[in-house]
């Protein structure tokens, strides 16, 4: 079999980025990772090329860019002929965004609008977006379906939904496009070998980077952010999926878009369809570990919801894909990282 088609991954350094690199070079794709290096580090790609070996890293070439820069993306898409697009570049953690609004509407709004165009003068326009349950703010009723109302809590919840509703309306006026928008549950875990996982700059956003961080000592403590929930334990409840299952479904997702051409532009979730309490994930990290993580309870964060979990009924049924891994595997692989690589990418600071 030939080599397939070449796929630009934007943001492709980062966590969900480099698991799902690895899975498309192992799939024969070809893929060019556009990345501004902003929360991820090279060295992630260098272990990427170590994981699929010599002969699969020479379909793998990094351009270190940016897609708020047109000429960054010019230069890109004018040397390489791309066949489609997954977009992961953005900025992602909800604090943040309430704190710094601007901040997100410039990185994920206008870079994204400059990706598209430049997708567009190219005739580049088939592309999986890395959009996130976040578009369905606190929904009246769980789990999640994917024709339910959007109302986003928070600044980083609003850009994703406002680029879906862009990419829709891409679609209406121009059916070349073909667009599927998968939101993203809670990613966690990591590569099974050790050698890939997340790797956030400063404290993370994320509670399992968290977790990891105080198991092997870089932090004191885990702050649980609402201990007041109206859950079974008080903390609040989320779908939390492994992170190569999910790199799985991007690859699923552009075997469709690349194989059918009545695709339209369409939602579907990806998580495992059940939900876990904050808590519960605590106590499921310190049986794997078989460490005791010293816990400081605090309120609530603004624009965190009390509890979120997918419907993945949709995402079964059209794209023949269901998560396989559940809460033991994501907090075995996430320990195997942390444990092997305690600074992360880097040797210690």
């Amino acid at each position: 079999m030939g080599t397939k088609e070449r796929i630009l991954v934007s943001g492709g350094a980062g966590f969900i980025g480099t698991h799902t690199v690895v899975q498309l070079l192992k799939d024969g794709f070809k893929v060019s990772v556009l990345d501004n290096l902003d929360n991820a580090v090279q060295e992630a790609l260098d272990k990427v090329r170590e994981l699929v070996g010599p002969q699969l890293s020479n379909n793998l070439d990094f351009h270190l860019g940016d897609i708020r820069n047109l000429d960054d993306l010019e230069k890109l898409f004018s040397q390489t002929k791309l066949d489609a697009v997954i977009h992961f570049a953005g900025l992602k953690a909800v604090g943040e965004s309430v704190a710094n609004p601007m901040r997100y509407f410039d990185n994920n709004l206008v870079g994204s609008i400059n990706l598209y165009k430049v997708m567009a003068k190219y005739n580049c326009k088939k592309l999986v977006f890395s959009s996130s349950a976040t578009v369905y703010g606190q929904p009246d009723r769980i789990p999640c379906v994917e024709d339910f109302e959007l109302k986003a809590m928070n600044p980083y919840g609003r850009t994703k939904l406002f680029l879906e509703e862009i990419a829709q309306d891409l679609h209406k006026a121009d059916q070349k496009w073909r667009i599927i928008l998968l939101r993203y549950f809670n990613p966690i875990g990591a590569h099974e070998s050790g050698m890939l996982g997340e790797d956030p700059r400063g404290i993370p956003n994320n509670l399992m980077p968290y977790i990891t961080q105080v198991a092997v000592g870089r932090l004191p403590e885990l702050n649980v952010y609402g201990h007041d929930y109206p859950t079974p334990d008080g903390s609040a409840i989320r779908d939390y999926i492994h992170v190569m299952d999910l790199a799985d479904g991007h690859v699923v997702a552009l075997e469709k878009l690349l194989q059918r051409n009545d695709i339209g532009c369409v939602a579907y979730n990806l998580g495992t369809g059940r939900g876990t309490s904050v808590l519960e994930m605590v106590a499921a990290f310190e049986k794997v570990s078989g460490k005791k993580l010293p816990i400081k309870l605090c309120p609530r964060r603004a624009g965190d919801a009390t509890a979120v979990y997918a419907s993945t009924d949709k995402a079964e049924r059209e794209l023949g894909w269901k998560a396989k891994y559940g809460i033991d595997e994501m907090c075995r692989d996430q320990w195997k990282w942390a444990s092997q690589n305690p600074w992360g990418y880097q040797s210690k600071p």
